[in-house]
Order: structure tokens, then sequence, then C-alpha cells
């Protein structure tokens, strides 16, 4: 690591500056962005690189903190630190990352969990999932992109883990205006799928060719929860990537689970994690469009004691969320007439931007429409490694409904 320079030796580093009629109180009690129309956009600020470290000023020129700087993106600024004489290198990360791993290790007895969430621990626009000796890494804003090396550095120092990827996919680095890498960035690459037991089952993550990180540990305690009701039923998981739902299920003593997936990959890994549990010859595939083998399943009037559903973001963002509502609807409505009488259904969203209202009465208006009336039992959300900064509610994304459904 650099040594570090004296105050005074240190290049001075760009202002940006708040508008007159921008609201500076927000910033003060805590939210973490400031967008576009929010800030002075003069030449020299649109100039900046993209990930450039700058003093962000409010209206009468009072430094607010050290923000990020992105002229590319809507949110052009993300706070990094109150102190605008901050120093972003590797002890700075280290000191964020030793908390987050403090709070990991009081919740979790195994090292399997999401160790960074963005901006709730104080790295926006970085996520870092960490499968025993290996971390995945997506560094989603343009200022981790930078700055990965002493991230990495010490990430390592930190957890002891012995590889790390950075897995640069997904919709957030197209908003940044970053390109799509899948890297190993320290240590050997995996040799194959990690295996991660959770609520009683394993789990095969392909930390390198997987949706996201491999694995989505936000929905432990949903599995968790749908498990209570498992024992003895017949499980229907559909949208259900390498068994999530279904696996959990079987491990709490389902009598069957039918995993549904568009992919062929991640259902074999579903297949390969119910095997190594012991739990294979009471789990079985179907692949294909959700919605279609929803619609084939309800023609072939077959009938399950609990049916989980957990789609992709159908409402990612505003512009998107009409559409994504009616998804929501249609997946209840198709969904209902399979659960047995008396039987539960979940219903999930990790939608930004349908909130936890709009998704239930969604949700209801389906399950009315699929001749079905029904009792909200449960309303769970991410678990506790994905905190949730209280000033920015788009941390909350995640939301699972558990309803029981008369006859």
């Amino acid at each position: 690591m650099e040594p570090s320079l004296s105050h005074s030796a240190r290049p001075a580093r760009p202002v940006v500056r708040l508008r007159p009629k921008a609201e500076a109180r927000a910033i003060r009690h805590g939210f973490p962005w400031v967008y576009s129309d929010e800030l002075v956009l003069d030449r020299r600020t649109q100039a900046l690189t993209p990930g450039t470290l700058a003093v962000l000023e409010d209206a009468e020129r009072r430094p607010l903190g050290l923000v990020t700087v992105n002229p590319a993106s809507k949110i052009t600024c993300r706070m990094l630190d109150r102190d605008p004489e901050a120093q972003i290198d590797e002890a700075w990360f280290t000191l964020r990352l030793s908390r987050a791993l403090a709070l990991r290790e009081r919740l979790y007895a195994a090292p399997f969990y999401r160790l960074a969430h963005a901006e709730a621990d104080g790295l926006p626009g970085v996520v870092i999932d960490r499968f025993g000796d290996v971390a995945v890494v997506q560094p989603n804003a343009a200022w981790s992109e930078m700055l990965l090396q002493p991230l990495v550095a010490a990430l390592v120092a930190v957890t002891g883990v012995q590889t790390v990827i950075k897995n640069g996919s997904g919709r957030s680095r197209g908003l940044e205006g970053l390109a799509e890498e899948m890297a190993v960035v320290h240590g050997p690459a995996p040799e194959g799928p990690v295996a991660v037991t959770m609520n009683g089952a394993t789990y095969m993550a392909d930390l390198m060719g997987g949706q996201k990180t491999g694995l989505f540990f936000d929905q432990r305690e949903n599995h968790a929860f749908a498990a209570r009701l498992a024992h003895g039923a017949r499980v229907l998981d559909v949208f259900s990537h390498v068994g999530g739902f279904a696996l959990a299920a079987l491990a709490q003593g389902a009598e069957s689970a039918l995993a549904v997936d568009a992919s062929a990959a991640a259902l074999d890994l579903a297949t390969r994690g119910a095997e190594a549990a012991g739990l294979g010859a009471r789990f079985s595939t179907r692949q294909g469009d959700a919605f279609a083998v929803l619609e084939a399943l309800g023609t072939e009037g077959a009938r399950f004691d609990l049916v989980i559903c957990d789609p992709p973001a159908f409402a990612p963002a505003k512009p998107a969320l009409e559409a994504g509502l009616r998804a929501y609807e249609r997946i209840a409505r198709l969904a209902a007439p399979l659960v047995a009488p008396g039987g539960c259904l979940v219903l999930c969203s990790c939608s930004h931007a349908a909130d936890l209202s709009a998704f239930r009465n969604a949700s209801a208006r389906g399950i009315g429409r699929g001749g079905r009336r029904s009792q909200l039992l449960y309303t769970g959300f991410a678990g506790p490694d994905h905190p949730v900064l209280p000033q920015l509610a788009e941390g909350g994304y995640l939301k699972a409904l558990a309803f029981r459904l008369d006859g």
C-alpha cells in the first residue's frame, strides 16, 4: 500500500455542488445519493471521469462529504464518507469490511452469506457474497471498478478467502456505463460448483456461470418459513433456480418436490443438490417457461399442498411497474388453482419498483381471479445479511407473501 500523504501534499480534489433549491438536509440525514438534476452540472463536472472522487458542497459551499461522481449516471454522486478528507485506500476498505464481517459472524455459524450489501454496509454499489474460501464481488458502481485492487486486498486480509471472483454483469453496471466481465482476480478458480448448506438442504452454486453470484442468500429466512409448511406436503417450486424452496422443503420432510425453471443448467444443479443431501428420490424437475408450465399443470389437473413462485424482477424500474404488476397478478392467478384445499401459496418479488403494498394487492387480485379466497399468513423480506439503509427504501427490494387458500 502506498504511504499516505499529508493533507497539504495531496492533490486538490474536484468539487461538485448542489443546486440552490436542492435538498441538502436529506444528504446530511443520511440519504446516500445525489441525482443529476440536483447538481450544478457545469462543463468541468460533466468532464469528470466516471468514478472520480470529489468533495460535495451545498449551495452555500459548505462541505457535505466525499462522494464518487459519475456524470453518465442518473445517480451522479454516491456518498462514500462524511469526512471530505477521507482517503479511500486499503485501510478504508479494511475498516468497512471488518464491520460487515463482525455482523455476519454474529448471525451465521458458517461462512456462507452476503458479506457486503452496498450502501447499507458503507460500500455504495458493491455487493460481496461469501462462499467459504471463495468470495464473489460485484463492483456495480464506477468508483469500485477503479478501486477494485485495494478492495480485493482488504477483502483477502479481513476474511482470509483464498479466491476472489469479479462478477461484472447485470443491469446496474450497464446503468453506470461499465462493461460486462467475469474474472478470477485473486487465487485459483473454483474447480466446479460449491456446495452450500442452508436450512438443512444442500445447494450447488456455480460461482462463475450461474445467475448473479451463483446463489440467492437473500431468501434464506423465507425458505425456512416455507419449509415449516412442507412436512408431508406435495411441493411445487416455480422459478426454482438451483432448487431454493424445493430443497429446503424436502429437508423438512416434504413428500415430494417438483422444481420448474427455464434453465436446464440450473435444474441440473438443483438435482445434484438433492442427490448430495440424499433427497433425490423425492425430487423431480420440469424445464420450460414458467407461465406455460403453470398453465399446463392446470390443464393436467395437478394439485400441490405448497406452491412457491419466486420469479425474476418483473418491475426492475418505475417505467416497468404497471407491466410488472400485471405479471405478478398473472402468476398468482395461474398458481392459485394448483393449490389443494387448505394448502399454501408463497409468492415473491425482487422488484425495486414494486413496493410491498402494490405487490400484495397484485397477488391478492390474482388469487381472487384464480377463483380462490385466502388468508395472509406471513410477510417476509431479505435476511439480515442484506441490511437496509433506512434512508434508502430501494434497499428493501425483496418481498415474500405466504397465503393459505380455502377450498
